[in-house]
């Protein structure tokens, strides 16, 4: 795992980049918050769809509800980077709309457009 900071619209926001999951239960999810937290200060993040186990994108798990009401609650705003089209579950996408409607948790293609959704938040 690597973590970067980006500076963008005079807020900070932590990059996490990796090739394997690391998220794959709540307590890794609040393990990784809390590094990046501790590493960078910033309660932004924008990390990459391959850092979340698949089970996350399994809405019948109730994981992705679960780690995503605690960067609610612990007010930090995120931003998942990578390539959804793959998922075929209308659950899934009724998710990753309602998310991308508001103003915590975002579902984005690319790195510089998280960047620039969580820099307007």
């Amino acid at each position: 795992m690597k973590i970067t900071t980006i500076e963008a619209g005079g807020k900070a926001i932590a990059v996490v980049s990796g090739s394997e999951a690391i998220v794959g239960d709540v307590q890794s999810a609040l393990d990784l918050m809390a590094t990046v937290r501790y590493e960078t200060d910033c309660d932004r993040m924008v990390f990459h769809k391959a850092l979340l186990s698949e089970e996350f994108f399994d809405l019948k798990t109730r994981l992705a509800g679960e780690i995503l009401q605690k960067f609610i609650n612990y007010q930090v705003k995120a931003a998942v980077v990578g390539d959804f089209s793959s998922y075929t579950s209308r659950s899934l996408r009724d998710f990753i709309y309602e998310c991308n409607n508001g103003k915590d948790i975002f579902f984005v293609a690319d790195e510089q457009q998280a960047v620039e959704r969580l820099s307007r938040v």
